[in-house]
């Protein structure tokens, strides 16, 4: 019998560490495509560099902000969920312990052991620890790992801005007549990036991710920049 791997001896770990891989490069996609179709825009409507900047400053800030505060809420009510599911098994397990133990007899059962292995399985784990092997078996829980919201909404507010900055600084860097060519190549590479990437982490397919993730960046890009041309056309 060959040794475990790494990966697979550790294999919560690794797919939470792909979890967070996965929403870095969702955040930094919504960051490129959001700031990319803002100042794209802008710059349908005037070439103004100080104007471009205010623009794509202020998106990247309220973008990232938007991301953050959203992370923290929704990462609060699941851990706020995850608190009263534990503490509703821990009441549970003292008032009626018996009933718990048959119950995590059962669900191992129901995983593949042999009645006799999940019964004396599930007297063994409450033995060690009754409120861990009922959170882990029962719940998907690990007692000891509780979601983090100050994690994640600092995880998508970093995120979200390290794609903002890349159509940012591409639109004001360069020489008027360059800005919108760079943004658009520079924006669609990097969409062409982390479509692949959440395309390998997911195990799909990269071609159809990267061409989906290029196409909507376009379409975004392209219906922002004649708005703009268009309001700044009019003098608006």
């Amino acid at each position: 019998m060959t040794e475990p791997t790494h990966d697979e001896a550790h294999g919560g770990a690794l797919g939470e560490r792909l979890n967070w891989l996965r929403a870095a490069v969702l955040g930094a996609n919504d960051g490129i495509v959001s700031t990319a179709g803002l100042v794209v825009g802008v710059a349908g409507a005037t070439d103004d560099r100080s104007a471009l900047l205010t623009a794509g400053l202020a998106g990247l800030l309220a973008g990232s902000m938007s991301m953050a505060a959203g992370e923290y809420v929704s990462v609060s009510t699941q851990r706020d969920s995850e608190k009263a599911a534990l503490a509703l098994e821990k009441r549970e397990l003292r008032e009626r312990p018996e009933a718990e133990l048959e119950e995590l007899a059962g669900l191992l059962e129901r995983r593949g052991l042999s009645r006799e292995v999940a019964s004396e399985a599930a007297v063994q784990l409450t033995e060690r620890d009754a409120l861990r092997a009922h959170a882990r078996v029962e719940l998907g829980i690990d007692p000891d790992r509780l979601t983090n919201p100050w994690h994640a909404a600092w995880a998508s507010f970093l995120a979200f801005t390290a794609g903002a900055l890349l159509p940012l600084l591409a639109m004001v860097l360069p020489p008027a007549h360059w800005r919108l060519a760079v943004t658009v190549a520079s924006v669609l590479a990097a969409l062409a990036l982390t479509g692949w990437s959440s395309a390998r982490l997911g195990a799909a397919a990269p071609p159809r991710a990267v061409l989906r993730n290029v196409a909507g960046g376009a379409l975004a890009m392209g219906v922002t920049y004649a708005a703009g041309t268009l309001l700044g056309a009019a003098g608006v």
